[in-house]
């Protein structure tokens, strides 16, 4: 997943079985991590739309990122 315009670099990103879903995992330039829900409709040519609002929660590790991701999401599975 590209993101224009954004002050993190993306370090994960796990689609889920059907590729209509995907997280991606990412740290910022000032150190922390976060994590953001996409999805795309193949009917479209659109590509990845952003799903979630998690974006802008902040977290120390990669490992809490993932923890909260595996709440939130549903589909997410423990990696």
């Amino acid at each position: 997943m590209k993101h224009k315009d954004r002050d993190w670099k993306v370090l994960q990103s796990i689609e889920n079985d059907m590729e209509d879903r995907c997280v991606d995992f990412f740290v910022r330039t000032n150190g922390t991590y976060g994590f953001e829900e996409y999805r795309r409709d193949r009917e479209d040519d659109e590509g990845w739309k952003k799903m979630g609002q998690y974006s802008g929660t902040m977290f120390s590790s990669m490992e809490d990122a993932k923890e909260s991701a595996r709440y939130l999401i549903g589909w997410l599975l423990p990696s």
